[in-house]
């Protein structure tokens, strides 16, 4: 076996681990190889069918949809987290994809529209073009990325949206875990989406808000 081959083997033992429908970039097996053994053996693998590629550096094994008899797409939230890991840029959903994510909002956007601090890009899952949009890094919110999609489900919705029902229906949502971070997160948000989370939470206060 030729290290070509090895590399191969390497690269398919760990895609097949993550799974079908996880998306990777050429990046993430430069451990295994060099980078022009990496990109021949991924090429080597698209033309052969074993994987297939969805843009320019991105890749996945098909997942088949036993009940449509159909190979499905990659999952658009995973999708967007590889363009963030693989340009080095923060990528958070937009307000009517965040909204739409966290049950808060039925409405499923026509075009999914991520916001970045890298260059605006356009990527087609499947039927759906996915929209990365520039956005000076002010307008993206602070927090890890969990927050940072309730921060902006909150924002498009608007103060007024939040009632009771709402605010139930995203502690339902979202695990323990992810509302404690919730918490810490929300000295980076104004006043109104602090208490809001506050009574997600459940808790008596939350972090000095820093702005509004």
């Amino acid at each position: 076996m030729n290290i070509t081959d090895t590399v191969q083997a390497k690269v398919l033992i760990r895609m097949r681990r993550l799974g079908s429908g996880k998306v990777h970039t050429s990046k993430d097996f430069l451990d295994l190889g060099s980078r022009a053994a990496v990109d021949q053996v991924l090429s080597r693998l698209v033309e052969r069918g074993t994987i297939k590629r969805l843009g320019r550096g991105l890749y996945y094994i098909p997942r088949f949809n036993q009940s449509l008899g159909i190979e499905s797409a990659p999952d658009i939230d995973e999708v967007a987290r590889t363009l963030a890991r693989q340009t080095g840029s923060r990528v958070v959903p937009s307000g009517a994809v965040a909204a739409n994510r966290l049950g808060l909002s039925t409405q499923v956007p026509a075009k999914p529209v991520y916001l970045t601090d890298g260059r605006t890009r356009t990527v087609r899952v499947g039927n759906v073009a996915v929209v990365l949009k520039h956005a000076p890094p002010k307008d993206l919110p602070l927090g890890n990325p969990e927050s940072a999609l309730v921060f902006q489900g909150l924002l498009y919705m608007g103060k007024d949206a939040m009632g009771a029902d709402m605010i139930a229906s995203l502690r339902r949502t979202l695990s323990a875990g992810k509302r404690r971070q919730l918490l810490k997160d929300a000295r980076y948000v104004t006043d109104w989406i602090a208490d809001v989370v506050r009574k997600v939470c459940g808790a008596a206060s939350v972090p000095k808000a820093r702005h509004g």
